[in-house]
């Protein structure tokens, strides 16, 4: 009577085990759950904001500048946020800006180079980035590495600024057009901000190219230097092991071409 009350006592406990684990599994299989959807949510979110962030730009210089044409950047085409088509009050095209906004606690170089491959893609004058987080030395805003950088709040000056740049050079060009020689036109060329990117990428294209070659050559040095060494080791042990066995079977044994040259080098250094 007691082996069996002692096996109905097991067998309830395993039973109850077995539910236990299959909770511990459910709650488990939940949890992983929970934190995916977390993670998507804050996706999501971020995704939203950044959304969010670009419709009110969009809207801010709509609002500002009612003569420009403000588009925003098509998906997958380029980076940046938002297209300005500056106009003049006739409506006449002057140049274009392209905006980016950045909403991060860190700022970041390679948003820069980033930016100037997407202007030259969108054949933009002018390049700005706004961001609460400036480069060191910034205060509020400054042209840097050819991108102009703002923080939000002075954003709408500066964007006057550069506006009525583009403005004043676009009327610079029309008062000249149809009075410049070949030589005048090459020279308003080469002084262009279209020239001057073009340069610039090339001249970045190479720098990237050179680094590359460098990290290349350093790598290659080494990897010729080990292996030079490696063979050495191995041709020093190989003579070794020939003097070994020319000591043992003195004459009879044959000799193999370079072997006893590098053996009376050996035995030249020693």
């Amino acid at each position: 009577m007691t082996a069996t009350r002692q096996q109905a006592r097991k067998e309830a406990e395993d039973e109850l085990k077995l539910k236990v684990s299959e909770k511990e599994q459910t709650i488990s299989s939940m949890q992983k759950q929970i934190e995916d959807l977390k993670r998507r949510a804050e996706q999501g979110s971020q995704q939203l904001q950044g959304e969010v962030q670009e419709l009110e730009l969009e809207t801010l210089l709509r609002t500002r500048f009612p003569h420009d044409n403000i588009e925003p950047v098509p998906k997958g085409e380029f980076g940046g946020d938002a297209l300005q088509r500056v106009h003049n009050p006739l409506g006449q095209p002057c140049g274009t800006i392209l905006w980016e906004s950045k909403r991060t606690k860190n700022w970041s170089d390679s948003w820069l180079a980033k930016l100037r491959d997407d202007q030259r893609t969108a054949k933009a004058e002018i390049a700005v980035l706004i961001s609460p987080m400036l480069p060191k030395d910034v205060e509020a805003f400054d042209l840097v590495d050819g991108v102009w950088v703002t923080h939000p709040r002075v954003a709408i000056p500066v964007a006057i600024m550069l506006r009525q740049s583009l403005i004043e050079l676009a009327v610079t060009r029309q008062s000249s057009e149809g009075q410049q020689t070949k030589s005048e036109m090459l020279y308003s060329y080469l002084t262009s901000p279209r020239f001057r990117l073009r340069v610039q990428a090339i001249v970045e294209a190479f720098s990237n190219m050179k680094e590359d070659l460098d990290k290349e050559r350093k790598v290659i040095t080494k990897q010729w230097a080990k292996r030079e060494e490696q063979i050495e080791r191995v041709m020093q042990a190989t003579v070794g092991m020939y003097g070994d066995m020319q000591g043992i079977a003195g004459k009879t044994l044959q000799e193999i071409e370079g072997l006893e040259m590098k053996a009376l080098e050996e035995g030249n250094s020693k």
